[in-house]
């Protein structure tokens, strides 16, 4: 019997190209493959021993002979390639429209708007690197004390502002200024808070992001578990994606490295129920960076950190790898890319060696939790408990 789920999304960490993904430009498209292929090889090898390199398809990574995991890979049914879109869809919701995005920048009534309820003018206004549009408008916002606004591929609304020009309180009340705006027809997926330190060509960006979200459209895998009476423990930007819906305890955390910390931390508590982590440095650091070393590197340390998590599963515990969407780093684009996902469980009582195939919806991961943990549930998705059970 399961009494706890521990569900680890790699963000950002797809497995090749989805059949439609010339619908949005990702045609070529394959995070892991192309990392491998551009660095001539990728050391993952206890993944590989779970069965990553068995996936269907998947290029760049060793095939064993007999893998300790289940393996397989999860296209995607919505509309969309960005991490709410992702999530939601693991947890059970379907998009059939995707978000709005606003590729030339917001509209002036828009902005405006938003100028009017904050009192300031706001500087920027357009797509950009989170990185890059800190060294263009960094000084001057300094000097002015003018946010600055921008977006990007995904469905956001960002603002940037440095701690020391703008607290970061103040920051925040400007965020949710702008998440009651941000309804209706001028929807967006996430409002981001982005506070900074530094100076002119050093600035930093500081671990204070807050994420403001929608609340999803309906009854995620989180809530079932919750109103079972058991924990839902969010580590990342978890509890900020779902907005808080479903969730029993939530911890932020400063990077990949805190992730890992705070999920084997918890993994060493007795709990019921879910632990649910997203590790976002693969994507926020060095899939929209296109920094090609970076990202094999932050595979590598997953990799090498993944025995320690093993070695903290409980005989009633079973661990999920997954990812929510791609970011290609070798690919001219900065954005997200329309992938499948992998698909790694393992567990003391879970069959190795299963090939789990190719699902038709990332649902399939949220419905598989639920059925592990024995809740009734009418969520979107197709489990493969059967698969996995002894």
């Amino acid at each position: 019997m399961t009494n706890r789920v521990i569900l680890i999304v790699l963000d950002s960490v797809g497995i090749g190209e989805l059949p439609d993904a010339n619908k949005y430009n990702d045609v070529g498209s394959n995070t892991i493959g192309n990392i491998s292929s551009r660095c001539n090889g990728i050391n993952l090898a206890n993944l590989s021993k779970l069965g990553i390199g068995n996936i269907q398809g998947i290029k760049g990574l060793e095939k064993v002979s007999s893998p300790m995991g289940a393996f397989g890979k999860c296209a995607e049914a919505s509309n969309g390639k960005d991490t709410i879109t992702g999530h939601w869809e693991i947890g059970g919701v379907i998009l059939e429209k995707p978000l709005k995005t606003y590729p030339n920048g917001f509209p002036e009534r828009i902005i405006k708007n938003f100028e009017n309820k904050i009192g300031r003018k706001i500087i920027g206004n357009k797509v950009a690197s989170g990185t890059e549009i800190l060294e263009e408008l960094g000084e001057e916002h300094i000097k002015t004390g003018y946010p600055i606004v921008y977006t990007s591929a995904d469905s956001v609304f960002q603002i940037a502002a440095h701690e020391d020009v703008i607290s970061v309180d103040e920051l925040y009340r400007f965020c949710e200024i702008a998440r009651n705006m941000l309804i209706g027809d001028d929807t967006v997926g996430r409002v981001i808070a982005r506070p900074f330190i530094g100076e002119a060509g050093h600035f930093k960006r500081t671990a204070k992001r807050h994420d403001y979200a929608l609340e999803p459209f309906s009854k995620t895998f989180l809530e079932y578990i919750k109103d079972s009476g058991m924990e839902v423990d969010a580590v990342g930007k978890i509890n900020d994606i779902y907005c808080g819906k479903g969730i029993t305890s939530s911890i932020h955390t400063k990077n990949n490295e805190d992730g890992i910390n705070k999920t084997i931390e918890l993994m060493k508590k007795e709990s019921k129920g879910l632990i649910f982590t997203n590790l976002v440095d693969f994507d926020m650091l060095y899939g929209h960076r296109n920094d090609v070393e970076g990202y094999k590197s932050a595979l590598e340390y997953f990799d090498m950190r993944l025995p320690e998590i093993m070695e903290n599963i409980n005989d009633d515990d079973v661990l999920i790898i997954t990812a929510d969407h791609g970011c290609d780093p070798t690919t001219e684009s900065t954005d997200h890319s329309r992938e499948y996902i992998p698909l790694i469980v393992y567990g003391k009582d879970i069959n190795e060696n299963v090939d789990l195939g190719i699902r038709d919806c990332f649902c399939d991961i949220g419905k598989t939790i639920l059925d592990l943990l024995n809740i009734d549930n009418n969520l979107n998705g197709v489990s493969f408990k059967d698969k996995l059970v002894k």
